[in-house]
C-alpha cells in the first residue's frame, strides 16, 4: 500500500502487506474497535439507551419496592399467625394437657348427678368464710398450677425475686451468657419482638390460661405461631435493653391474666 502526494505525486508513505498480513491487520483493528465500543457502552450512561437494558435508577427503585413488599408480607403473615393463635387460645383449641384427663365422647354424661358433694359444700363454706384472707384467695387462684410439672428454663441464681409491689412481675436468674432457655411447658409462641426497655422478648401461651414471658434474650430461636414442646430451646440468655444490668433471664408466669410467683412452681 502506497500513499502519494496529490501535487507532486511523490511517495509519502508505503507499506507492503501480504494477503495474510492484511487479514491480520483488519482483524486487529476490528477487535480493538469492538472492545472500545463495548467498554464505552458498559461503563457510561449510554447503556441505558440499549433496548431491554433498563435504567439503573429504575432497577434500584424496583429492588427497593420488592424488598419493602416482601417485608410487609412477612409482617402481615406474622400478625395473621398471632391473631389465629389468639383465636385458638380463646377457643381452647391448644394441645390438651397430658395431666388433664380427656373427655370420652362415647360416654353418656346425661345421667351424672350434678348435685354438689359433701366435700364440695365444705370447701365452698371454707372459701366463703375466708373471703377476706388474701392468702386463701391466692391459693385458690393457683391451685390448678400445683398439678403441673414445670421444666426449669435455666439453671442459675435468682438475684431478683417476684415483687408485685415494685412492679417486678417475675424473677431474674443469673446464668452463663448465651445459655439456652427452654420452654417450661408445651405451648404456642404468641409473640416475639424487641423493645428498648426489655430487649428481645418471647411469649408462650400454654394450656389452662397460663402464659410464660422471657425478656432480655440475646437472640430468639422461635417465631410467632410456632409450637414448642416442654424443654425445647426457645432463646438464649442475654444482656439486651437499657433495663438489663448483666446477662440474665427475666422470667414471668401469668395465670388468668394475673402474674404469679414463678419460684412457687419452678426450681432454678
Amino acid at each position: 500500500m502506497v500513499i502519494l502526494n496529490d501535487e507532486t505525486f511523490g511517495e509519502k508513505f508505503s507499506v507492503k502487506l501480504s494477503p495474510l498480513g492484511l487479514i491480520i491487520a483488519i482483524s486487529a483493528i476490528t477487535i480493538v474497535m469492538t472492545t472500545l465500543v463495548i467498554s464505552l457502552i458498559a461503563l457510561t450512561s449510554l447503556r441505558e439507551y440499549i433496548p431491554g437494558y433498563g435504567n439503573v435508577y429504575d432497577r434500584r427503585e424496583l429492588l427497593k419496592i420488592t424488598q419493602r413488599a416482601d417485608s410487609i408480607e412477612q409482617t402481615l403473615d406474622a400478625k395473621e399467625e398471632y391473631i389465629n393463635n389468639l383465636i385458638n387460645v380463646f377457643n381452647e383449641k391448644e394441645e390438651p394437657n397430658p395431666l388433664k384427663p380427656k373427655k370420652d365422647s362415647l360416654k353418656d354424661y346425661s345421667k351424672i348427678n350434678n348435685e354438689p358433694s359433701k366435700n364440695d359444700l365444705e370447701f365452698r363454706k371454707e372459701i366463703e368464710e375466708n373471703k377476706g384472707n388474701q392468702a386463701t384467695v391466692a391459693y385458690t387462684k393457683t391451685k390448678a398450677l400445683n398439678d403441673l410439672v414445670f421444666y426449669s428454663p435455666v439453671k442459675g441464681l435468682v438475684t431478683t425475686s417476684y415483687n408485685i409491689q415494685e412492679d417486678h412481675f417475675g424473677v431474674d436468674v443469673v446464668t452463663k451468657p448465651d445459655e439456652s432457655i427452654k420452654a417450661p411447658l408445651d405451648g404456642t409462641i404468641i409473640y416475639t419482638g424487641f423493645t428498648v426497655e426489655d430487649g428481645y422478648i418471647i411469649h408462650i401461651q400454654h394450656g389452662n390460661n397460663l402464659m410464660s414471658v422471657f425478656k432480655h434474650n440475646s437472640h430468639l430461636n422461635k417465631r410467632t405461631g410456632e409450637r414448642v414442646k416442654t424443654g425445647e430451646v426457645i432463646s438464649s440468655v442475654g444482656n439486651t435493653a437499657i433495663n438489663s444490668k448483666g446477662p440474665h433471664m427475666h422470667f414471668e408466669l401469668w395465670y388468668n391474666g394475673t402474674p404469679v410467683n414463678p419460684e412457687e412452681f419452678v426450681s432454678f
